[in-house]
């Protein structure tokens, strides 16, 4: 067992009994004769005392030795033993918070009983919502994108230096041709485009990465936009130098998290490569400063590049941002079968702090004036390649209105699956200051809740459930008022 951990476990016992006996630091050094400072050290889990010390500690504290240096813990500071046992706070990455792991000791040593509530709180809730492994990185990453908006200087200008190293031309559409001949000539790949075809368990991959052989086995369901993406992918975790990755695109498994991290800096790498940052900006200039707005104008934007509609929306999360501080952002990304009226929210980030749209796991209706289900709702019908809107959406709950633009495609993987990626941005002063077009009446303007059960709309023609939660809550505070009345009256 880590001599951390054995030092963690006696601190926090120590400061427990010390406690537990309304003694302070000051207290228990005039009594035991040692000092403050090395018993703090202790306590913090920087110091383990020597036999004789702790025989002392256990003589003035009146605590058995062998209960001293136990490392059984008592029932209120369990969850903090198995958390620190697990090896959990080694799996966090703290430093991409700039937290280190004993800022954290301190604070599970200061309050112990409340971290322990607050950890078992955790863990129950993750256990209820099946929080996996694979989840619990992959949210570490959300707010990690989220903590810095999304943009990262250091790998925007490795796209730059890759670029100039290899030639690319960053102000033309990128093919995939241009990108295998780099993988072929200058890191030695094989690609394989026939493979994976004989495996229908496999029909969900776009690729696998063999390392050994340095094989790329590609599927045959990929457009050259896909293709293309998977090779600067391949291009970044080589040129950045990346050695612990996942072998699959889509990933199967997490085995670590620095695979989930550097998956999403590969996957950051090739969003920048195939739509550079300086051709978007001046195509969002051009689109910005008009007086009105076409769908058809961002439409040619998306068309500006060898991209998915995926692509080109997350590429707006990192630019938005950054080059026209439009920080209060979100993006969805939802999923549908046809013929069903079941919508699955499967990818959402959101910049600045938690938008109205976001992921509701118990149950409740999504608002159907959501522009990321309309336009899911239209392509099922009637078949289109690429169904494009835009909206803006008010929420009269929270007097908050959002730009918003959806793209719906059909699955490429799934029969009669379609799924739909959205931006919204926050109508305040910076996009009025940005946006010529913020004014413009010709803008639909549509009331939207976050979900039925939660929604004051009364007129909504599309409603899938009572509003059983306002509903509830209105009845709380009638109840409430009541007994303030009762109160008042029988105060006087």
């Amino acid at each position: 067992m880590e001599q951390d951990y054995i030092k963690l476990i006696f601190g926090l016992k120590l400061k427990q009994i010390r406690t537990d006996k309304e003694l302070s630091l000051f207290g228990l050094s005039k009594l035991s004769g040692l000092s403050k400072s090395y018993l703090n050290e202790i306590e913090k889990g920087k110091k383990y005392p020597k036999p004789d010390k702790i025989a002392l500690l256990s003589e003035c504290l009146e605590v058995p030795y062998d209960e001293m240096v136990s490392l059984k813990l008592d029932k209120n500071l369990a969850p903090i033993g198995e958390i620190l046992q697990s090896k959990l706070l080694k799996e966090i990455p703290l430093e991409l918070f700039g937290i280190q792991e004993s800022t954290l000791i301190d604070i599970i040593s200061n309050a112990p009983a409340k971290v322990t509530a607050f950890i078992s709180t955790i863990i129950e809730i993750a256990k209820n919502y099946n929080f996996s492994k694979e989840s619990f990185y992959l949210a570490s990453v959300r707010s990690f994108q989220e903590a810095n908006n999304n943009y990262f200087e250091n790998l925007e200008q490795a796209v730059l230096a890759f670029a100039k190293t290899y030639h690319v031309d960053l102000t033309q559409p990128l093919n995939s041709s241009e990108l295998e001949d780099i993988l072929v000539e200058e890191y030695g790949y094989s690609i394989n485009n026939t493979e994976l075809a004989s495996h229908t368990e496999l029909d969900n991959l776009r690729s696998i990465f063999v390392p050994k052989t340095k094989t790329l086995l590609l599927t045959k369901h990929i457009d050259d936009a896909q293709k293309t993406f998977i090779y600067a992918k391949e291009i970044a975790y080589n040129y950045l130098k990346i050695t612990e990755r996942l072998y699959t695109f889509s990933w199967i498994k997490f085995e670590n998290f620095d695979q989930v991290l550097n998956n999403f800096y590969a996957s950051y790498f090739a969003g920048a490569l195939i739509i550079p940052r300086a051709q978007l900006v001046s195509d969002l200039k051009i689109l910005f400063s008009k007086k009105s707005f076409n769908i058809l104008d961002f439409e040619s934007i998306i068309g500006n590049y060898n991209a998915s509609p995926e692509s080109v929306y997350q590429r707006l999360t990192n630019i938005l941002p950054n080059d026209f501080n439009l920080k209060s952002l979100f993006f969805l990304r939802f999923s549908h079968q046809k013929g069903s009226d079941d919508f699955q929210l499967n990818k959402e980030l959101h910049l600045s702090k938690q938008q109205s749209p976001h992921a509701n796991e118990i149950n409740e209706h999504y608002c159907r004036r959501w522009l990321s289900l309309k336009v899911l709702k239209e392509i099922s019908t009637n078949n289109h390649p690429h169904v494009l809107d835009a909206q803006i959406s008010n929420y009269p709950d929270e007097d908050k209105s959002y730009f918003v633009l959806s793209s719906a495609t059909a699955d490429p993987f799934k029969s009669d699956a379609y799924r739909s990626v959205s931006v919204g941005i926050k109508i305040n002063t910076q996009f009025y200051r940005k946006v010529a077009f913020a004014d413009n009446k010709s803008l639909k303007r549509i009331q939207v809740g976050v979900t039925c059960e939660r929604c004051s709309i009364s007129d909504c023609d599309v409603r899938q459930a009572q509003p059983i939660i306002i509903k509830s809550k209105q009845k709380d505070k009638k109840i409430e008022d009541v007994v303030n009345l009762i109160q008042h009256k029988y105060s006087n």
